[in-house]
């Protein structure tokens, strides 16, 4: 589906008051959308308890073995130098860089979907799993929230929370996406303000528990912003905390230092 027909549909059931469910790419490229009741059994999804076929038919091995294949040290240092460049240069003051990493598990992508604990994740057959513990945005009561992600620290340091909130790096970084998704959220609503600054979250993962610290931020949209609600996704991709700042610019640093498409 081409950005303005998602646009146009996404707009046309929002104004119908029709759920739906879209599934969009890193710079909205290549974005798909369902009506709910039209979902394709090939997608299994679930959102912070709300669930979509979920039937689980599928045993985990008995023992579990996934392998990383991360690029070599001299294609990282490569684009890490490009980023470090451009940093210097004043192209961008924060960017998240990232490599297609290949992997191997024995067992398939539908069986890691429902063996895996996350907030949100989604499967869909034979393309990809994802999973994430954090919200692009959430709309309630004319209200839009984002949730930026930044900081981090093991859970197992001692005095940890307390490290991470004194750890000025992390500070700045913090400071820096809040102001992005501040901006960003002015796009599309008014009276944007922050509600929550830097409180710190407790995530599991496969090698422990890790501390990360977020922020709420609100806008107020227009009372008919459902009519509109394609245009205002497609305003806000890709989301701050995945890409950097500011947004234009830093977008095309990621393409060049990651030559590929996310």
């Amino acid at each position: 589906m081409k950005q303005k027909d998602f646009i146009y549909y996404a707009n046309k059931l929002g104004k119908e008051n029709i759920p739906f469910l879209f599934i969009i790419d890193f710079e909205a490229e290549n974005p798909l959308i369902f009506e709910f009741g039209h979902i394709p059994e090939d997608i299994s999804f679930n959102i912070k308890g709300f669930s979509y076929n979920e039937k689980n038919n599928f045993s985990l091995p008995e023992n579990v073995v996934l392998k990383k294949y991360p690029v070599s040290f001299q294609e990282y240092l490569n684009a890490f130098n490009i980023v470090k460049q451009a940093i210097q240069n004043g192209d961008t003051y924060l960017l998240n860089l990232t490599f297609k990493t290949p992997i191997h598990i024995n067992c398939d992508l539908k069986t890691l979907y429902f063996y895996s604990e996350a907030k949100y994740k989604l499967y869909y057959k034979d393309r990809f799993v994802l999973f994430s513990p954090e919200p692009f945005i959430e709309i309630r009561n004319n209200l839009i929230f984002t949730y930026p992600m930044k900081g981090t620290i093991s859970a197992e340091v001692p005095n940890a929370q307390e490290l991470l909130l004194q750890n000025k790096k992390e500070l700045y970084e913090h400071y820096t996406v809040v102001d992005l998704l501040r901006n960003d959220l002015a796009m599309v609503s008014e009276d944007v303000r922050v509600s929550k600054f830097r409180f710190v979250e407790e995530i599991e993962t496969i090698k422990g528990k890790i501390l990360q610290t977020s922020s709420e931020i609100i806008g107020k949209l227009p009372k008919n912003w459902n009519e509109n609600i394609g245009s205002i996704l497609i305003k806000l991709i890709p989301a701050g905390s995945i890409s950097g700042a500011p947004k234009k610019r830093t977008l095309q640093i990621i393409r060049q230092a990651e030559n590929t498409n996310r």
